[in-house]
Order: C-alpha cells, then structure tokens, then sequence
C-alpha cells in the first residue's frame, strides 16, 4: 500500500511537472519567433505597470518586458541545455570507463573529482569564465560544462561500477562482446534510473548558475540578454517598477520548479552536486 501511493505520488508531481514545464517551453519557443513587441524597441510609455498591453510592465525605456523576459529565457535556456549536455557526455564517458575499468585511473580521476568539488562551483566557474575572456555566450558555456563534468561522472561511475558484475554484463562478456558495446548498449541504458534525476538537477543548476553569472556581469553580454542579467538591470529600478525583477523572477522559478518536479517524478538519483 504505501509503495503504491509512493508511485502515485511520484507520478503526480512527474505530469505536474511536465505541465508546467510544457507551458514554460512552449512560450520560451514562441518567443524565439514572436513575441508582442520587439524586446529592443523603446516605447514613451516609462515604468508603465503590468496591464493587458504590457503583461508584465515597461522599463526605464519603455520597452516591454514581458518580450524581454521571453527572448531572454531563450537565451537562458539554450545555455542550460548545452552546459548540462556537456557536462553529461564528458561526464557519463569519464563516469563508464573509471567504474567499468577500474584500476589506479579511476583511483586518480575520482581523486581529482573530489578535489575540484571541495572548491564552490561557482567559484570554479568564475576562475574559469576570467581564463576564456568574460562576456562570451561560448566561454560561459564552456566553463560551467566543464565545472559540471565532475558531478554526472560520479553518477555515472557509481551505476557502471554496479553493473560491471552484473549477469547480463558476464554473459555479454562470455559470448565475446567487445567493451565499447557492451559500455553503450549493454549498460548505459540500464544507468537511466540514475541519470535521468541527474540530468533535471543538472539542467536547474545549470539554470541557476548562469543567471549568477550574467547577474555579477560576466555572462552574457548586450545586445543578447538573460534571465540573470534582466534580473540585474531590475535591480536598479526595482523602487521604480518592481514588477520588472517579480516578471523576470516568475519565469525563472517556473523554470526551475517544472523541471524539479519531472527530477522528482522520476526518482531520487544522485546527482545533487552536479
């Protein structure tokens, strides 16, 4: 009885979870192609309040924020994506051939993991986006995927290290299986328990860390816009025209708490320091 209503649970928050995600990313895809007003056009209308012309108000130019805030969760979100997908393929590949293999390179690498994790990641991330050149959508991607490699290896490591002695591993093995197949087609998709919640913490942390970025100045810069860097312009103005940081804010929240509640839905992994 109380597995099932866990399950029920979980499957709960997994279509609540795609519901709202589904609303957030099919508006986030409208505003690649349209949005109500063009996000850079300046208005007369100044710190206007949210209304049915303008859902979440105008700015110190007049522009409209909801465009903004719709064209710069694009931008956020193409970054999450590509951070959380690089950091996931080297992360999954260091991952395989640490804990299939085993032996004093796993020793190491795992060493080095537990090094670079110790340090605040936004830290590393910092050090890394000064080394690429600060300003630079590729460098930001760059610096947070690599800081996120340790985390989706751990998990990976941990699930092919499992399966490693598994029966179906042993006999895939016995029949002269080469390693290459047996690490892609044998064991990877039985590591999606596992990776599946990493990839949505991953995704949100991604999210989160780019926003930390673009809000100290050193994510994207003008004329492209995010969510982190709107939310540091609202800053300013926030006595003037709150509902520029609370608009930018929902979004962000909306984001994050979807794609949280797919995380959840599909299982606790381990994948928290991602």
């Amino acid at each position: 009885m109380k597995q099932g209503m866990k399950y029920g649970m979980k499957n709960q928050f997994l279509l609540a979870g795609l519901f709202l995600s589904g609303i957030v990313f099919a508006g986030i895809a409208l505003g690649a192609v349209w949005t109500p007003y063009p996000p850079a056009a300046m208005g007369a209308g100044k710190f206007l309040p949210p209304s049915a012309a303008h859902l979440f108000g105008t700015d110190q130019f007049g522009r409209d924020i909801f465009s903004r805030v719709l064209r710069g969760a694009g931008t956020t979100l193409s970054i999450a994506l590509a951070v959380t997908a690089m950091g996931a393929l080297g992360g999954v590949a260091l991952g395989a051939v640490t804990g299939y293999f085993g032996g004093w390179a796993d020793t190491a690498l795992m060493r080095l993991g537990d090094a670079l994790t110790a340090f605040p990641s936004l830290l590393l991330a910092l050090t890394a986006v000064s080394l690429l050149g600060p300003g630079s959508k590729s460098s930001l991607i760059l610096s947070l995927g690599l800081v996120f490699i340790p985390g989706f290896a751990r998990v990976s490591r941990t699930a092919y290290a499992a399966a490693r002695e598994a029966n179906y591993v042993k006999s895939a093995r016995l029949m002269g299986v080469g390693r290459g197949r047996i690490l892609l087609i044998h064991i990877l998709p039985n590591t999606a328990p596992a990776l599946l919640p990493a990839l949505t913490i991953g995704f949100n942390n991604a999210v989160l860390a780019e926003a930390s970025m673009s809000y100290l100045g050193i994510g994207v810069s003008p004329p492209e816009a995010s969510l982190g860097y709107l939310l540091s312009e609202a800053q300013g103005m926030f006595s003037l025209a709150p509902w520029y940081a609370l608009g930018t804010g929902f979004l962000m929240v909306a984001m994050v708490f979807g794609v949280g509640l797919i995380g959840e839905g599909l299982g606790k992994g381990g994948a928290a320091e991602c």
